[in-house]
């Protein structure tokens, strides 16, 4: 059993939020730009299975337990701040050469599933988010399971969704880029705004 008025508030709440720009967006970005949308597909889903954990474990209560252990929180954190930056010292230092689809990237799709679930689940306004909009649309009236279910499902399509919008505008991106010299700037770009990325995540 569903509360079809609480969930047809949601869809649209959840929606604006998910494509305003954050960390998991902006990094769909960056990868579109450098990898194309095809190969930042494998970032995407890491980054929904991370948001998925992220508000099945607040709704579950584990959040308050992160809270009262902030210490375990931050050396998450930093790691994930720390990989995403060296991400892009990586993409930085690239050779000046642009992958087609007929030539694919040297970057593996556990390198890309990683950086996008580190990335969710190592964000405190995910988790911040989650704990503070997910309980005024459970009604605990109707069953639990149903209700996180699809509250969750609606969550992972909005993310995915937005994701895809600027992972496109990305590729756009890389597509001017594309000729002469450009291309290094390109990859610069792409490692400047990933390791942004990396020191927002580390400092938020």
């Amino acid at each position: 059993m569903l509360n079809y008025s609480l969930l047809s508030v949601f869809i649209p709440t959840f929606l604006l939020v998910s494509a305003t720009p954050g960390m998991c967006m902006t990094l769909a970005m960056t990868l579109g730009m450098q990898v194309g949308v095809r190969r930042t597909s494998w970032m995407m889903l890491g980054e929904v299975i991370g948001v998925a954990l992220v508000a099945l474990a607040a709704a579950l209560g584990v959040a308050a337990v992160m809270l009262q252990h902030p210490d375990v929180f931050q050396w998450l954190k930093w790691f994930g701040g720390a990989y995403l930056i060296w991400v892009g010292l990586s993409m930085w230092r690239a050779p000046a050469t642009l992958a087609t689809e007929q030539q694919p990237t040297d970057v593996s799709r556990t390198a890309l599933m990683s950086q996008g679930f580190i990335t969710a689940i190592a964000n405190p306004k995910g988790w911040a988010f989650m704990i503070s909009l997910l309980p005024p649309f459970i009604d605990q009236s109707m069953p639990m399971a149903p209700q996180l279910t699809s509250l969750i499902g609606i969550i992972m399509v909005s993310e995915l969704l937005c994701m895809l919008a600027y992972a496109s505008g990305g590729k756009g991106l890389r597509a001017a880029l594309a000729h002469g010299n450009k291309v290094v700037w390109l990859n610069r770009t792409s490692g400047i705004l990933m390791m942004l990325v990396g020191v927002w995540l580390a400092l938020d």
